[in-house]
């Protein structure tokens, strides 16, 4: 995949892990507990973050190692197969601590990824 089709699930990743910090603004993490559609909606957000890492090409991956590919990836494939024992504890932590550093990579990232540098 060329880097300038790469741009497509780079901007994917970004929107929704910006969408997944939106949803959590104001939020605890007991908040996951009683709020079945917001704990659905994160999952599903975070699905979509490891997707469209998948998605990413071999070359743009190793051009950019500062982005955790194994690890959401990963994340992506446990939720996904493993939709009937979601650790909510984790998930809280990968949106809370792992989302905004992933965001600040992927808008640094972008703005190349476009250009096609």
């Amino acid at each position: 995949m060329s880097q300038h089709s790469d741009e497509i699930p780079f901007r994917h990743m970004l929107d929704h892990a910006m969408e997944a910090m939106v949803m959590v603004r104001g939020k605890n993490r007991s908040d996951l507990d009683s709020d079945r559609m917001l704990e659905l909606s994160l999952v599903r957000l975070v699905e979509i973050i490891g997707e469209a890492a998948v998605r990413v090409g071999t070359e743009s991956r190793e051009k950019y190692p500062s982005i955790p590919w194994l690890q959401i990836v990963g994340m992506r494939n446990r939720l996904v197969h493993g939709y009937d024992a979601v650790d909510l504890d984790v998930l809280w932590d990968t949106i809370i601590d792992d989302l905004p550093p992933l965001i600040a990579e992927l808008e640094k990232i972008l703005p190349s990824v476009k250009g096609g540098n």
